[in-house]
């Protein structure tokens, strides 16, 4: 049986930017190797695998090189296609079974709210290497389960970064978040995500670092709601507002195409 599958472009309002996710409609669960091979074939830093369950649906992510366990706009591109293809109705919430728990997705005015699990930081020593593989200084070094997050000294430091993804990728972590506060306005911050490691050297917009920029920058700045950017060659917003041990993420999604995979699992 033809399988439906539509690329997106999340945290963005309009086609080309943002980053693009591809969202594939499942009747039932797929054979792991096969969505590896689906995801591989898109070539997208991740494709989202969702069938229905009982009271939501099993979400699953796929760089083309693995599993991961957290996504954001792979999941904002999942949310929009349910809503747009009537497969939820537009007042309905969304709710995801994952490896990182149950995750809820609403629709908020004109753009999507996801619900996710607060990812702070935690102490840790001197990351040797990371100057050179970033090519820059810094101000701060912190990690969470998955990442490590590095606070650069200034906006324009960031945004011209040229990082050896060589190097960036002998680091033990899904990825490195590179941040600043902001000087462009009407951002709070600026951030940039590497994660050669997982096979995507920068991500254009990367909505779970998020999920650990959040609580990082509320602590900093005294405040609870951000507008942030992320500054990669595509660029795209979130809202972030942080609430106790979640995070809530804020943003917009366009359809690229949609189509039809002729390969079964």
């Amino acid at each position: 049986m033809p399988i439906p599958i539509y690329q997106v472009d999340a945290f963005t309002a309009k086609p080309f930017a943002g980053n693009p996710a591809a969202v594939c409609i499942l009747e039932a669960p797929a054979d792991e190797k096969w969505m590896q091979n689906v995801a591989r074939e898109m070539n997208l830093s991740e494709t989202a695998f969702i069938c229905p369950e009982a009271d939501g649906f099993r979400l699953r992510w796929f760089t083309p090189a693995v599993e991961v366990d957290l996504c954001g706009h792979a999941t904002l591109a999942t949310a929009h296609i349910l809503w747009e293809t009537g497969r939820l109705l537009a007042d309905e919430e969304a709710h995801f079974f994952t490896r990182s728990g149950l995750l809820k997705a609403k629709r908020r005015d004109d753009f999507i709210e996801l619900d996710f699990p607060e990812k702070a930081e935690e102490s840790t020593e001197a990351l040797p290497g990371i100057s050179e593989a970033l090519g820059t200084g810094f101000r701060y070094v912190c990690k969470n389960k998955f990442d490590y997050l590095v606070e650069i000294e200034e906006e324009d430091i960031l945004r011209n970064l040229k990082p050896d993804f060589q190097k960036l990728g002998q680091i033990t972590a899904r990825g490195i978040i590179a941040t600043s506060r902001a000087k462009t306005r009407p951002y709070d911050f600026i951030s940039r995500f590497f994660a050669p490691r997982v096979g995507i050297n920068e991500d254009p917009v990367t909505g779970s670092a998020h999920c650990f920029l959040g609580p990082y920058w509320a602590k900093r700045l005294g405040k609870k709601e951000f507008l942030a950017y992320q500054a990669s060659a595509r660029g795209g917003e979130i809202r972030v507002r942080v609430a106790g041990e979640r995070v809530f993420l804020g943003g917009k999604a366009v359809t690229v195409f949609s189509g039809t995979l002729l390969v079964e699992n």
